[in-house]
C-alpha cells in the first residue's frame, strides 16, 4: 500500500536542515486545525517522535507524521517546500481540498 502522505525531497532536505540547527530529530508533524480563511489550516512543527496511531512517511531520512484525525483531511497529500520571491514555506498539495486561500496555508473541503 502506498503512503497516505508524501514528503517531497525538497521538503525532506529542509526538515533535516531545520532539525540539525535545533539539534533535533528530522521529524515534521503536520496537523489540521479549524480556522484560516477557508475553514481549516495546516500547522507544521518539529516533533520529538511519532505518537501511537500516527501515520508516518519517510523520505531521504526525514519523517512526516500526521495524527489520525488530521489524516482524514490530508490523506493522499504531498508536503513540499517551495521558495519564491514571496518567501519560502512548506506547502501541502491536498487532492481533497475543494477550496484554498492564496497563501496556501488554509483550505476547505
Amino acid at each position: 500500500m502506498a503512503d497516505p502522505l508524501t514528503l517531497s525531497p525538497a521538503a525532506a532536505t529542509r526538515v533535516k536542515l531545520i532539525a540539525e540547527k535545533q539539534s533535533r530529530e528530522p521529524i515534521l508533524r503536520l496537523s489540521v486545525e479549524g480556522g484560516g480563511c477557508s475553514g481549516f489550516q495546516y500547522k507544521f512543527e518539529l516533533a520529538g517522535e511519532a505518537d501511537d496511531g500516527d501515520s508516518v512517511s519517510e523520505t531521504d531520512g526525514a519523517r512526516l507524521v500526521v495524527d489520525p484525525v488530521s489524516l482524514d483531511l490530508v490523506a493522499g497529500s504531498t508536503v513540499d517546500f517551495v521558495e519564491s520571491l514571496g518567501g519560502a514555506a512548506f506547502r501541502v498539495e491536498n487532492p481533497q481540498a475543494a477550496a484554498g486561500c492564496g497563501c496556501g496555508s488554509s483550505f476547505g473541503i
